[in-house]
């Protein structure tokens, strides 16, 4: 049941205007009075409130544009002269743009948002194990952070430690950028497969690879900024 949110600020859903209660169509503001909307709490992310597809291919100027025009449109000024709860709303929308801007400019926290909201992955819970193809640079990096750490305490030759360090360093960069690589092209993959609808079985088996794909990715990033602490520190 479509619902709404009353004057009292009492929080629902819904596509009603409570102005004129006409059909507000989930909008920013009513098409029959124009009057600013209460945010769709049930249907409503990020990507519906720019209105965009939820797609992870998004043109970045075309995303910057539209954040400009819902700020001028969202501004306070615009409002100075309305009720309460309307500047509250607007508040509200506000809040929720810079929020949603934030999130889908970056391709990584786009992805991660689009997960989320799927219930592919969980916030705070991302899995951190070596990939099985990783293991053996994993274990001689560790051997070798483990050796610095040493030598920083017992006053051994550090610069050795730092040369292999500073390569393997070098070494999960470079594997982090391909793993980017990779993740840009499962976003095509994405894509594609929302453009296929009702292949629901389709873009189920690309978020599955999306999330895993991020898995690896948080598990090199940390291993390269580790690194890079420790050398700091050396």
């Amino acid at each position: 049941m479509n619902a709404t949110r009353t004057q009292t600020g009492a929080a629902t859903d819904a596509a009603i205007c409570w102005s004129c209660r006409a059909s507000a169509d989930g909008g920013h503001f009513c098409s029959a009075c124009g009057k600013i909307q209460p945010l769709a709490r049930r249907d409503g992310d990020y990507f519906s409130f720019f209105a965009l597809p939820r797609k992870l291919q998004i043109n970045d100027g075309d995303l910057e544009q539209r954040f400009h025009q819902l700020s001028w449109k969202l501004h306070p000024d615009n409002f100075v002269k309305a009720t309460d709860y309307e500047r509250n709303l607007a508040l509200e929308r506000s809040s929720e743009l810079n929020d949603a801007y934030r999130t889908l400019r970056d391709p990584v926290s786009r992805v991660e948002y689009l997960l989320l909201r799927a219930g592919v992955r969980k916030e705070g819970t991302t899995k951190q194990q070596a990939p099985p193809e990783l293991l053996e640079e994993v274990f001689e990096l560790n051997e070798s952070l483990d050796e610095l750490r040493e030598a920083r305490q017992e006053g051994g030759d550090l610069a050795g430690l730092r040369a292999r360090l500073a390569e393997a360093q070098k070494n999960f960069q470079q594997k982090l950028e391909e793993v980017d690589a990779e993740l840009a092209r499962a976003f095509a993959e994405w894509d594609k497969a929302v453009d296929a609808n009702g292949d629901e079985a389709g873009r189920q088996a690309v978020m599955s690879k999306l999330n895993e794909i991020l898995n690896r990715r948080s598990y090199i990033r940390n291993l390269v900024r580790n690194v890079g602490e420790e050398l700091a520190q050396a």
